[in-house]
């Protein structure tokens, strides 16, 4: 027969399972703070990472603001050169000219022009398809934009540094002018048979 469970039996199971919760609670309590120190490390790794994204994104955006600049630089002197040359008989030059107008928002990068005829300049340092389409699609708009021109030949011309492939032919099949870099200038690549397309 077993011994009668006394009083004393059952203090002394219920300290020891007080004690294994005590353990337990004290665990989880370490496992949790373990957890919030992980997360706040966490949490500063990843603000550490946004704030150097944003400052690499600055950083390749005042690059590729700085490189545009350039290349605007090396095309703009030429323009007129260039489309003299092709008996588009312009003798001013504007970069940046801006239209706020609602529904023709758009920026012509270079403009050159003279009487009533004129050339906007779409500057890449390097050319894509895109680039052509968006460069067209604005030019589909451009009166809207620019009214006051509503009575002149406007052409248009892509100039990059870099072209992806192909994308010289599409700009010509186009209509569009296409300059790019010739050793230290640019020069016009379409042949002489080319026909533009006046807007």
């Amino acid at each position: 027969m077993a011994d009668p469970v006394t009083i004393e039996d059952i203090y002394a199971l219920f300290q020891v399972s007080r004690a294994e919760a005590d353990r337990r609670s004290a665990e989880a309590d370490r496992r949790s703070a373990e957890a919030d120190r992980r997360s706040a490390e966490a949490d500063r790794r990843l603000q550490e990472l946004e704030r150097i994204a944003a400052n690499t994104s600055r950083e390749v955006a005042g690059l590729t603001t700085r490189w545009g600049q350039f290349v605007e630089n090396l095309v703009e002197p030429a323009v007129i050169r260039l489309f003299q040359g092709r008996g588009i008989q312009v003798e001013e030059t504007a970069r940046r000219m801006k239209s706020k107008r609602p529904g023709a928002q758009m920026e012509i990068d270079i403009f050159a022009v003279n009487g009533d005829v004129a050339v906007a300049i779409e500057v890449k340092s390097r050319l894509s398809r895109q680039d052509v389409d968006d460069f067209l699609d604005r030019m589909g708009r451009f009166r809207q934009a620019f009214p006051h021109y509503g009575a002149y030949r406007i052409y248009g011309a892509v100039a990059a540094i870099e072209i992806d492939a192909g994308v010289d032919r599409y700009a010509y099949r186009q209509g569009l002018f296409v300059i790019q870099q010739t050793g230290e200038t640019v020069e016009i690549a379409n042949d002489q048979a080319f026909q533009p397309v006046a807007y």
